[in-house]
């Protein structure tokens, strides 16, 4: 990649062409579990928080009707920072000269102005509409009133009951951040285990475990830990196809004349993936870009069985997350936890088994705070790496020539944002392509909350 096409692929901020697109799109900017007073004690009288996202800084607050409020963070009078303002419950107050606004920016109150005065009739703040969805907030950034459909993706339509939303930092730009999590083939080596686990021994709600649990289907009558797959077929055939919402990714890794591994997942255009964490269990993480150098990403976790243990999974991840800003306790400050002996015997990376997260973290953040792509060698196995980086520049160039960016940001796409399905499992070889979606049929048929949408699959998988 040019120089100048990585200039113009990683930086984010007000005004620049691949900030544009991706003001194009909802955008996650918290999670509800922030202004929850029992994880901080601070949100109970005083529901306030600094946000920084896409370079720009901002305040978000909840009213005690419980309306969110996402505003610009300098007060319009002169300046100061509205996140240190006096939350009233009908408003966030300015404690410079009292000037008070609420969750919608219209200005309440200019006390100080003599009596009669029209002032704050005249004035507004720059306000951002505000969606729950899946215990996420997502803001909308982008020119006002011009707003795009919500997606009705699986992670938003499932109930609060089978979803589990979190998140955490990383020192890198959005673009690697995102890149990690499409590339099909860095699981046979990044998250490699010299040594399988007990299948027995790995439960859904595991913290980062998705290569310990057991592939869908059977070999020779048994099952296989993903761990044994991904380390014994490192050269898998991939392919990216075109989909509404983005690419469609199917990773084979043939085992047998009778039999190969299929795992498809998808690439949601801009910085959005969705994976298979178990049978019933889906991952679907987004990467907020918080300024060019730094990027929150996002997960939500879609059960398609049972109801998740929220608590037990937000209890698994503060093991290795910190809040109350959801900081990650590995990082270049302690080599990210880096054990040689580990390496030589237990993990190909040696940072640790239990949380696959930080391998993802070590591999993006070491490279620098913005990759340097003109060094780069691509492989074929890079493929879908270079498909989305395609898509992305053509993106940019139909923004900067006011067209509308594509997938989610598209209007007239709105009713096929659903789904998108995904698949981990051994298939026969011959019939995989109409094996994953059995498996997918299967799936959905067997989620109370959602049942029988088998013509998107179809739609889909065409």
């Amino acid at each position: 990649m040019k120089a100048e096409q990585n200039e113009l692929v990683t930086r984010i901020g007000p005004g620049t062409p691949c900030g544009a697109v991706l003001r194009s799109y909802w955008q996650p900017v918290a999670l509800v579990d922030e202004f929850d007073a029992r994880l901080d004690p601070r949100m109970a009288n005083r529901p306030v928080k600094a946000l920084r996202v896409m370079g720009q800084d901002l305040v978000l607050f909840r009213e005690a009707s419980g309306r969110w409020g996402l505003l610009d963070r300098d007060c319009p009078h002169r300046g100061a920072d509205l996140s240190f303002g006096r939350h009233e419950g009908d408003g966030l107050r300015c404690p410079f000269h009292g000037w008070k606004f609420d969750a919608t920016g219209r200005c309440l109150e200019t006390p100080a102005e003599p009596a009669g005065s029209k002032l704050c009739e005249r004035v507004r703040q720059r306000n951002y509409p505000v969606l729950e969805k899946s215990g996420v907030l997502f803001a909308w950034l982008g020119e006002e009133g011009k707003a795009p459909p919500f997606p009705a993706f699986d992670c938003f339509a499932a109930p609060a009951t089978h979803t589990f939303a979190f998140k955490g930092l990383w020192h890198c730009n959005w673009l690697q951040a995102f890149e990690v999590g499409i590339d099909p083939a860095h699981p046979s080596f990044l998250h490699r285990f010299l040594n399988d686990a007990p299948l027995d021994a790995v439960g859904e709600n595991a913290a980062g475990k998705q290569f310990r649990s057991a592939s869908a289907g059977e070999f020779a009558g048994e099952k296989w830990p993903m761990s044994r797959i991904m380390r014994e077929f490192h050269q898998p055939e991939i392919a990216a196809e075109a989909r509404p919402w983005g690419l469609q990714l199917t990773t084979l890794r043939p085992m047998t004349e009778e039999l190969t591994h299929v795992r498809v997942t998808q690439a949601i255009f801009p910085h959005t993936f969705v994976i298979p964490l178990s049978e019933t269990l889906t991952i679907t993480q987004m990467h907020l870009p918080v300024d060019d150098e730094h990027t929150y990403w996002y997960s939500i976790f879609t059960s398609f069985g049972a109801p998740v243990d929220k608590d037990a999974m937000r209890n698994q991840r503060l093991q290795f997350i910190s809040l109350p800003d959801y900081l990650p306790k590995s990082g270049r400050h302690n080599r990210w936890g880096f054990n040689p002996e580990e390496q030589r015997t237990q993990t190909y990376l040696g940072m640790g088994e239990e949380d696959i997260n930080v391998h993802d973290q070590w591999a993006v953040e070491s490279m620098g705070p913005i990759q340097d792509r003109t060094r780069e060698h691509l492989g074929t196995s890079d493929k879908v790496i270079m498909a989305n980086r395609r898509m992305l520049l053509k993106a940019i160039e139909a923004v900067q020539a006011g067209g509308t960016a594509p997938g989610a940001a598209d209007a007239s796409l709105a009713a096929q944002m659903q789904g998108p399905d995904t698949v981990d499992g051994i298939a026969p070889a011959g019939t995989w392509s109409t094996w994953w979606q059995e498996r997918v049929r299967a799936k959905r048929a067997g989620a109370p909350w959602l049942q029988g949408t088998a013509s998107q699959v179809e739609a889909q998988a065409t």
